[in-house]
């Protein structure tokens, strides 16, 4: 990506400091705001009394735009004072009853299940916690297939925002000391890890603007305009002091391409922009660190003679397996990236390190925040991983100094709190260590202790490329539309050379002379013999169970593009024809099903951004052919599976057509695995042998169909869209 950094783009004044800006609406940032007030709160007990004493005040409006939310976050301890109840959801029913005319609008990512472990079942289906009929709670699906809605903004009355790394949600409370098995610390009766985090309040026209974005995702969202409000009361927290007074604050957002609107990048060039115009030292505080873009950047800035120094605070652990194997990894790679660019011995990268934690926790560092010398300080939602800069909606806040030396000291404060957050020192040692050794890192070792630290972290062991591959899918930098999925993983349908073609052939060959010579002249021929695996199967089919794994079985492997009669030829040999034919049928509904129901959560402007034009013809004969199109796409596929059943159930096919043509269409070739798993059990068994001619005649009679039905989906005539319509778009039709 271009930066738009310019050596030239602002000064020097003669006592050191900057003079101009680096913000510039429109390139690396929405808008540049001012603010009387600016407050940095950090960890979530700070967040959440603030939040308590500004929605205690608010007249007219408040609105929420999270990642998460659970009406069961309790805003304080138990027995603390406090005006109104102390859980969330109760809480926010009381201020709705006790103002008239106040109205909250929750608007959270309409999130995959995957994801509801920890969160709280959505309260549009009438179970659990009950809104307030002034409490609007909505769930907002407005983004690319597998991209979130990860901003998290709250704004009271269009006079007070807040902005940063917190949800509203379970397992995020803590305070400053995060002591190790607090008991405070707890969610449904266990306690968690200590949890650190960092939001930023402002006022005045910058709390406006981000009314105006929290509107603008509403519209979005719902469809429904809500004007701005004019209050006369101040709802800033009072027992909240602000760190800064009469400055300037930038918004910039991550927003991904849509069918209506272009690719909003402002995080990404706004990192870049800072890192460029370092010159002593960049601080970086994040849950993740995997942004190409961003690691390119502190590359050439590490590379330099004279470049700053720069310090990066992650966290020591992921989350969970999945977590582990794809964003840890990829972490891992991009340190070693620096650690192989950092000839001057300038990065140092840290985890914060607490005595007492169960072993396998740490504390999580899920802030979002980049201090550049002492004339940057950004607090948002921004991960530095390549789904912050351009897949999913992001929000920051950026404080610049503009060479006031009352806001330079304002940031070096806050950074020094920070870094004595995690030391256990005061603030002000930190400051004081920090002028007499010249340099974060040399501040950070100098207070190094056993019972609470920054550690540096180690460097891990090198990741093959194919791991970090798979890996790279969980952090994806742009939309992943059905039609790069396509060219990604289904089977190619021309040659580009004869060597290639030959290469393949080669290959397959020495593959089966391979594994014939393993089987032959080693000691596998007698483990594995012809009667264990059929034994095998069939004490797999023993099992009460066993129906149930087959039947379930289709689903994910559709989604991971695994040949379906792999596991066909296994049910038949497990089970014999008749029922592994019933138990495979069946199976194959329900992952198509499945994908059916997923579909339908689209909406038909989602199937435009997720297809891409070369899948309007696919579409187009779904929306006029019905039942026969089904067909015909399943016996002679398009896309894979799982794509076809998304686009089905995107653009409404009625659900008999698709699963009765689903069941049509999958019928002749189920009934081929079906005859090769039962030759194939002859032959194992010894009870048979293989139909060479039988065989051959199956798969002369599927060729020959294939080609006639692709020949049909490909030239049959289609009436035109209207002109500036898609296929989706279209009116429904009468489907034969």
């Amino acid at each position: 990506m271009a930066c738009s950094w310019d050596p030239q783009q602002f000064a020097v004044a003669d006592g050191g400091t900057r003079t101009s800006s680096l913000l510039v609406p429109g390139t690396n940032c929405w808008r540049v705001a001012d603010t009387d007030r600016v407050a940095l709160l950090v960890d979530a007990d700070a967040y959440f009394k603030a939040f308590a004493a500004a929605a205690l005040r608010a007249r007219r409006s408040i609105f929420l735009l999270a990642w998460d939310f659970h009406s069961n976050t309790r805003l304080r301890c138990e027995g603390e004072a406090g005006e109104g109840p102390a859980l969330l959801g109760d809480f926010l029913n009381f201020i709705a009853r006790r103002r008239r005319g106040l109205e909250v609008r929750v608007l959270i990512w309409d999130y995959p299940m995957v994801f509801g472990t920890d969160r709280e079942f959505p309260s549009t289906y009438g179970l659990g916690w009950k809104a307030h009929r002034r409490v609007h709670v909505r769930y907002d699906n407005t983004h690319p297939f597998t991209a979130s809605h990860h901003q998290k903004v709250l704004v009271v009355d269009d006079r007070v925002a807040f902005c940063g790394g917190l949800d509203l949600t379970a397992k995020r409370w803590d305070t400053c000391e995060h002591l190790a098995g607090d008991p405070r610390r707890r969610h449904d009766g266990v306690t968690y890890p200590p949890f650190h985090d960092v939001m930023i309040m402002v006022d005045g026209d910058a709390a406006r603007s981000l009314g105006l974005l929290c509107r603008d995702r509403w519209r979005r969202a719902t469809g429904k305009q809500v004007p701005l409000v004019a209050v006369e009361n101040d709802p800033w927290p009072p027992r909240t002091a602000p760190a800064f007074r009469d400055v300037e604050v930038a918004i910039s957002r991550t927003v991904p391409a849509s069918e209506h609107r272009c690719a909003v990048r402002e995080v990404e060039a706004l990192y870049v922009d800072m890192i460029h115009a370092a010159r002593h030292s960049i601080f970086i505080e994040n849950q993740y660190f995997t942004s190409q873009t961003i690691g390119a950047a502190l590359e050439a800035r590490l590379a330099e003679a004279d470049g700053p120094e720069v310090v990066v605070v992650l966290r020591l652990l992921s989350h969970g397996w999945l977590e582990e194997v794809t964003m840890h990894n990829l972490r891992a790679r991009l340190l070693q990236r620096l650690r192989e660019a950092d000839v001057h011995g300038r990065l140092h990268v840290y985890y914060p390190f607490i005595e007492g934690l169960t072993e396998g926790t740490c504390i999580d560092i899920h802030s979002k925040i980049l201090v550049v010398d002492e004339d940057w300080l950004r607090v948002g939602s921004s991960n530095v991983s390549n789904r912050s800069m351009g897949f999913d909606t992001e929000c920051d806040i950026t404080l610049e100094a503009r060479g006031r030396p009352e806001v330079s000291r304002g940031i070096a404060k806050l950074r020094s709190e920070l870094l004595g957050e995690h030391l256990g020192v005061p603030a002000e040692r930190v400051s004081r260590e920090l002028k007499a050794a010249g340099s974060l890192h040399g501040a950070i070792d100098k207070f190094y202790s056993e019972q609470r630290t920054l550690k540096r972290l180690q460097p891990e062991a090198e990741r093959s490329e194919t791991v970090l591959t798979l890996a790279s899918i969980a952090d994806p930098e742009q939309p992943v539309t059905l039609d790069n999925l396509i060219k990604q993983f289904s089977p190619r349908t021309e040659v580009r050379a004869g060597l290639s073609k030959w290469a393949k052939l080669v290959g397959v060959v020495l593959l089966i002379a391979g594994l014939t010579a393993i089987w032959r002249f080693t000691p596998v021929a007698d483990f594995i013999t012809a009667e264990r695996v059929t034994g095998w199967a069939r004490e797999f089919a023993s099992a009460p169970w066993a129906p149930l794994i087959v039947l379930t079985a289709y689903t994910p492997a559709s989604f991971v593009m695994f040949p379906r009669p792999v596991i066909t030829l296994f049910a038949v040999v497990a089970f014999g024809p008749w029922l592994g034919f019933t138990y495979a049928m069946s199976g194959i509904l329900v992952a198509a099903l499945v994908s059916y129901l997923l579909g339908m959560r689209l909406d038909r402007s989602a199937v435009r951004r997720m297809s891409g034009p070369k899948l309007d013809r696919m579409i187009q004969v779904l929306r006029e052919r019905g039942l026969i199109a089904v067909t015909a796409l399943r016996l002679v596929p398009l896309a894979p599976f799982i794509a076809e059943g998304l686009v089905a159930g995107a653009i409404r096919i009625k659900l008999w057509h698709f699963m009765l043509g689903t069941f049509i269409g999958m019928l002749p070739g189920t009934l081929a695995a079906t005859v090769f798993g039962n030759q194939l059990e002859a032959a194992l068994t010894g009870k048979g042998k293989i139909n060479v001619w039988l065989i051959a005649a199956i798969v002369g009679v599927l060729v020959a169909g294939a080609a006639l039905v692709r020949r049909w989906l490909l030239t049959a005539p289609l009436q035109h869209p209207t002109a500036g319509q898609s296929p989706d778009q279209q009116p429904d039709r009468k489907k034969s």
